[in-house]
């Protein structure tokens, strides 16, 4: 059981194992992200944007974990609470990889399969090139989608068998 029905709050100078201080997730106590109030109100169901209405929260990027969002004193906002699904904590099709252009891990999968790599992040990366994404506040991380992309097609290329030639440009 999760010591997060606790009354104590997480502390930001809760140390992680890697022993610097960082606010930990207070759910499955791994050090969270800081994502900006912006990304908040453009996840958050309407009934959330007060609780989001303030600096500090951080992103909870486990897999397994219920929570998405947390802030050190108390906070916590879980899928349910999102206007998106997270992909990052997502097992069911569709699980988006990129937020601005529609990507998801089953593209990803396919383009693969059908042609033995992928094209997409080279088309991620012409379209910020031309200025047009808004990871900021489409993805749920507030950051830039390529990292997730990139695991998300090794993960493809596994699953086929398939070495994708893409993925070590």
């Amino acid at each position: 059981m999760s010591d997060c029905c606790s009354n104590q709050s997480p502390s930001v100078a809760q140390t992680n194992s890697g022993g610097s201080s960082k606010p930990l997730c207070p759910n499955c106590g791994e050090a969270g992200r800081p994502v900006s109030v912006v990304t908040l109100k453009h996840m958050v169901l309407p009934d959330f944007l007060e609780v989001v209405n303030k600096a500090g929260f951080l992103f909870c990027s486990t897999a397994d974990c219920a929570v998405v969002y947390f802030h050190p004193v108390g906070e916590t906002l879980e899928k349910a609470d999102l206007r998106v699904r997270v992909g990052l904590k997502e097992t069911a099709d569709p699980v988006p990889v990129c937020y601005c252009f529609g990507f998801t891990e089953r593209m990803l999968l396919e383009e693969i399969e059908a042609t033995g790599k992928t094209t997409i992040l080279q088309r991620i990366a012409a379209e910020m090139k031309a200025d047009r994404c808004a990871c900021e506040v489409r993805n749920p991380q507030g950051s830039c989608c390529l990292g997730n992309v990139k695991a998300a097609a090794k993960r493809a290329g596994q699953i086929t068998g398939r070495i994708t030639e893409s993925l070590t440009h």
